[in-house]
């Protein structure tokens, strides 16, 4: 699992910057400039996703089982993934409710789909991996709450057409997922037999 671990770390990490230490963030890239930060940070985040997918692959294997989840979360997971569809649709479709109520939608996303995971999966790769994630989310989530009170960010009022555009766009991405993709990329149908 050192490759998880570590794949955990540099991504994580990278993405952890600007809620332990945003001073020194703000600072470096008015140092380098923001095309060189954003160089930096994507090169890192790129080479931590890589280890995070090659390391998972190899720990999912031979980790230990530290529980057999019921039959029954699997949908409950089904279901708390469609959401964190529609939460990440939210960030980037303009003017949506969602992202008018929880500002941060896609970090919330990345939470509610740590958590589904962790209810229908119990191997210790599992627990490491969508832990890790599960933490880093809500760290994150609180962090950029802090910020945008700080700073008295508004965001807009959402409409009702822009929050059917969230919700339609990240079910559709949900359905491509879920039945499609999810086998052909991780190598596990989340909709068995």
């Amino acid at each position: 699992m050192t490759s998880l671990i570590l794949g955990l770390a540099i991504f994580l990490g990278t993405h952890s910057v600007r809620i332990f230490a945003d001073d020194w963030r703000t600072a470096q890239r008015a140092r380098y400039g923001d095309k060189l930060w954003k160089l930096g940070y994507t090169v890192l985040s790129l080479i931590g996703f890589a280890l995070i997918i090659w390391g998972f692959g190899m720990a999912r294997g031979v980790a230990p089982v530290l529980w057999h989840p019921p039959v029954a979360m699997r949908h409950i997971a089904s279901l708390l993934t469609l959401i964190s569809f529609i939460l990440l649709a939210a960030t980037y479709v303009p003017r949506n409710s969602i992202k008018a109520r929880f500002h941060h939608p896609m970090v919330l996303g990345v939470t509610v789909w740590a958590f589904a995971h962790l209810l229908a999966n119990g191997s210790g790769a599992d627990l490491l991996l969508f832990g890790s994630f599960l933490v880093w989310a809500n760290l994150s989530y609180l962090a950029a709450r802090s910020r945008d009170r700080l700073a008295g960010t508004r965001y807009p009022s959402g409409t009702m057409g822009g929050t059917l555009a969230a919700v339609v766009a990240g079910t559709a991405a949900w359905l491509v997922f879920a039945f499609w993709l999810h086998r052909a990329l991780i190598g596990v149908s989340p909709f068995p037999g």
